[in-house]
């Protein structure tokens, strides 16, 4: 999936350096750059972005400011020295909000949630499924209906609300065929459907009616994803 982006800052070093690193993001291509909000809205007249690369203290306009009269926004991640418009940024629908000097660990972060963002709009309305073969039959499993994936040393149990199939598979074959945007490994034994979470507690999620332990090596991981809605 190609995400085209644009940076709108009137600082030139900040700039260059936004640009580089989504040189290295083989997934992001730059279509332009703007010094201010105001060469931004003459762009946006005849480019149409997935992404905006934002900053906020600009001459003429403020980058909140423009982004408050525009309609029907792309995405924007604000990239800022000022803290202090934050909660203003998320309260205008922005994806992030990267206070500078941005590190290349933090703005994949923010891209990458982007990204996720972009891949569940575009399957939206799709039904999506694996074959799996399972009892001496090749079954159909629409992966909106999984709960969770279990491994037992060389099978998989593949459970939803109605069935339970064991299949001679290994739990790493399998995660390949899921989208990175639904499914989570909690455990080395457990990859859960995020969309079917019901609750979750310091050491385990809960699925359908299912206990499933989160390993203690991957919990800061998983709260990340489910609580904070932060994709890693």
């Amino acid at each position: 999936m190609e995400i085209k982006c644009i940076i709108t800052d009137d600082e030139p070093v900040a700039r260059k350096g936004i640009r580089q690193y989504i040189e290295k993001i083989e997934f992001l291509t730059l279509v332009e750059e703007c010094e201010d909000a105001l060469q931004l809205n003459s762009v946006l007249k005849s480019v149409q972005p997935d992404l905006l690369f934002l900053d906020i203290e600009m001459p003429h306009l403020t980058g909140l400011d423009f982004l408050a009269n525009l309609t029907n926004p792309p995405r924007v991640i604000i990239i800022s020295a000022h803290a202090e418009y934050a909660l203003t940024g998320y309260e205008l629908n922005v994806v992030d909000y990267l206070l500078k000097p941005v590190s290349f660990q933090r703005f994949l972060k923010a891209v990458n949630k982007v990204h996720a963002a972009m891949e569940v709009e575009s399957s939206s309305g799709k039904e999506e499924y694996i074959f799996v073969k399972s009892n001496k039959q090749l079954r159909k499993i629409f992966i909106r209906d999984i709960l969770f994936i279990e491994s037992l040393e060389n099978y998989i149990v593949i459970h939803t609300p109605e069935s339970k199939d064991i299949v001679n598979m290994r739990l790493k074959s399998i995660s390949n065929s899921l989208p990175v945007s639904l499914f989570l490994q909690v455990h080395r034994s457990f990859i859960i459907n995020i969309s079917h979470i019901k609750a979750v507690e310091y050491h385990q999620v809960i699925v359908g009616n299912h206990k499933i332990p989160i390993a203690r090596a991957l919990q800061e991981k998983v709260y990340s994803v489910i609580v904070n809605n932060k994709l890693i």
